[in-house]
């Protein structure tokens, strides 16, 4: 068992690895923005660019479901600091790249130190904290895993328009030392034990790696390349299969697997992880359609972008102390009803999208959507969490959340498709009325001239485009009406389970 604090330094505690849990989920999306002023600066081209992103998922998503063993043998309190002490330096790196292949192992690096803290958090939370607490531990943590990566290209593009991309990187440099000092001198709840290294499920661990791996680089790279058609990304989907089927296998049979899959068994666990991953579908797809939309169609900068997606983090700021006032008097799964409900809704007001939306008209459906992130994210950490005994929590919470991070990979994945494939569809079945039998069409354009034409063409494919956000974002709300509807299957929240003695 760890020392005992009080409650002003059990919250600042957590406080400050909760900043480091931030600026973790911040820099996935920071450098979406500013992909283009970072390859100009290191001289690369769009497609070695696009690494500087996969980079830090694919390390990322690797490393979630392990911390969860390696806080076992290193203790949560060092886990976290030795991450935070990494990120923080891999984050000066990338600040001081070289060229572009430099930038891309030191975002790996990141990745993965800045991954191995996000499930520590939750475990610490829900040692820290008990009953209503624990409502609101989890309404700070459910804001922060969707809040941070909708901030992402607003504050990226911000200091990139203002300062240079270097400084997506050294904003992390002051918040990374404070929190590399505060964790290992305040959390102390459980103590290393290195005797697990001798049974580390290592074979477990690399099929993890494979089929982890290869699985976020097929769905970051795939919809770039045609899919199977590309070699390079058949082969990775071909390791992710097999390695994916090998390592459920080992983890099933092998008595200390890295990943406890019997946690699923547990219903609220299990449905938790679904919701989680059907949330990742919604806040991640979310954050790449709208960004994209005002670049492509509305031609808007990194800044412009920011300024336009910023509604959203700003309402479920205000939605926090709306849910933990709700959350001590109504039942939680009623409000997570209520949230999946809402964002599915929100998903439904982008219909309308035309070609001139800009952030006014992006404001009610985003503050819309934003409000109800919060109450559908922050119930199913506690309802999902909540109903596992502390002993487990480390292995399981490290499950929960690479089911985010895969739901927002697939869910970004599917909308890449949707917009190429719709967007040819709509171009096409546009393309049929562009006749003499129409008015609107210039005489000139229908005569050949290379102006008129180019011009109508343009039209038609932005008008295409536009349809093709329309239809990403009605897949998207699909997913969460069936979300809603299987909420009821979830159990009451009980009485939380207090540590065991031995748990740590």
């Amino acid at each position: 068992m760890g020392q005992q604090l009080s409650m002003k330094e059990k919250v600042f505690a957590f406080s400050t690895m909760g900043i480091g849990f931030f600026i973790a989920l911040l820099d996935i999306q920071i450098v979406s923005a500013s992909l283009r002023d970072i390859g100009g600066g290191l001289s690369a081209g769009a497609d070695e660019t696009a690494w500087v992103q996969t980079s830090y998922l694919i390390a990322e998503i690797v490393v979630i479901p392990l911390s969860g063993w390696l806080s076992r043998v290193l203790s949560t309190r060092w886990l976290f600091a030795i991450s935070s002490i990494g990120f923080t330096l891999a984050s000066l790196a990338c600040g001081w790249a070289w060229n572009i292949e430099s930038m891309i192992v030191f975002r790996a690096l990141q990745g993965f130190l800045g991954g191995s803290m996000i499930p520590t958090v939750f475990t610490t939370a829900f040692f820290y904290f008990q009953g209503q607490q624990r409502v609101i531990a989890a309404a700070v943590l459910g804001a922060i895993s969707s809040l941070a990566p909708t901030l992402g290209p607003t504050v990226g593009g911000w200091l990139t328009d203002h300062y240079s991309w270097h400084w997506l990187f050294f904003v992390n440099l002051v918040p990374g030392v404070f929190v590399s000092i505060v964790v290992p001198a305040l959390v102390k709840i459980d103590k290393p034990n290195l005797s697990l290294l001798k049974s580390g499920d290592y074979p477990g661990i690399i099929l993890m790696a494979l089929f982890l791996g290869c699985l976020e680089y097929v769905l970051e790279d795939g919809q770039r390349w045609d899919w199977l058609e590309d070699p390079d990304i058949r082969l990775a989907a071909i390791v992710s299969g097999v390695s994916g089927v090998l390592f459920l296998w080992r983890s099933l049979t092998y008595a200390h697997p890295v990943v406890d899959f019997s946690a699923l068994l547990n219903r609220n666990f299990g449905l938790g992880s679904l919701f989680s991953f059907i949330t990742g579908v919604g806040v991640f797809s979310t954050i790449y359609l709208t960004p994209v939309f005002l670049g492509r169609v509305r031609g808007f900068s990194a800044l412009q972008i920011g300024e336009a997606v910023f509604s959203t983090g700003l309402f479920q700021i205000c939605a926090i102390p709306v849910y933990t006032f709700l959350a001590r008097r109504v039942d939680l799964r009623w409000l997570m009803m209520v949230g999946l409900a809402g964002f599915g809704l929100s998903m439904l007001s982008f219909q309308p999208i035309t070609h001139d939306w800009g952030w006014k008209e992006l404001l009610l459906p985003q503050a819309f959507r934003g409000f109800s992130q919060q109450f559908a994210v922050a119930p199913t950490v506690t309802l999902a969490l909540g109903a596992l005994a502390p002993e487990r929590l480390k292995l399981a919470s490290g499950l929960f959340n690479v089911m985010r991070n895969l739901g927002g990979a697939i869910g970004i994945a599917v909308c890449g498709t949707i917009l190429n494939n719709r967007t040819n569809q709509h171009f096409l079945h546009l393309a049929e009325h562009l006749n003499s039998a129409n008015p609107a069409v210039p005489a000139a354009a229908l005569e050949g001239k290379v102006q008129p034409l180019k011009l109508l063409w343009s039209l038609t494919f932005r008008e295409a485009q536009t349809q093709s956000f329309a239809d990403a974002f009605f897949v998207i709300m699909l997913c969460f009406v069936v979300a809603t509807l299987m909420v009821p299957l979830l159990k009451k929240a009980g009485a939380p389970p207090a540590p065991s003695a031995d748990a740590h």
